[in-house]
C-alpha cells in the first residue's frame, strides 16, 4: 500500500484530553516518524506536531479521531 508523508499539528486546550491523544498516537505509533511537543502554559495550551509515513487512510483516521475529542484541534498537511 503506498504511504505518504504528512504533518499532523494538534492543539490541545482542555488537559484532561492529554491521555486520549497520547493514546490514540500509540494506537498509530507505527506510521509515527517523529514527534514535538511543547507546552505553552501562558495560553493553557500543548501544542504538538507528528510526521508520518503512513497509508493515506491511517493518516485521515488519526486526525478525524484527534478532532473529535473535545478541546482538540487536528489539521494534516501532506506532502506531494
Amino acid at each position: 500500500m503506498e504511504t505518504r508523508v504528512a504533518v499532523i499539528s494538534i492543539i490541545i486546550s482542555e488537559t484532561d484530553q492529554v491521555e486520549k491523544v497520547n493514546s490514540l498516537l500509540h494506537d498509530y505509533a507505527s506510521g509515527v516518524i517523529g514527534r514535538m511537543g511543547i507546552p505553552y502554559r501562558e495560553k493553557g495550551v500543548s501544542i504538538i506536531s507528528i510526521v508520518m509515513d503512513a497509508p493515506m487512510n491511517e493518516i485521515n483516521a488519526l486526525t478525524g479521531a484527534l478532532g473529535r475529542l473535545e478541546g482538540v484541534s487536528a489539521k494534516t498537511i501532506c506532502a506531494d
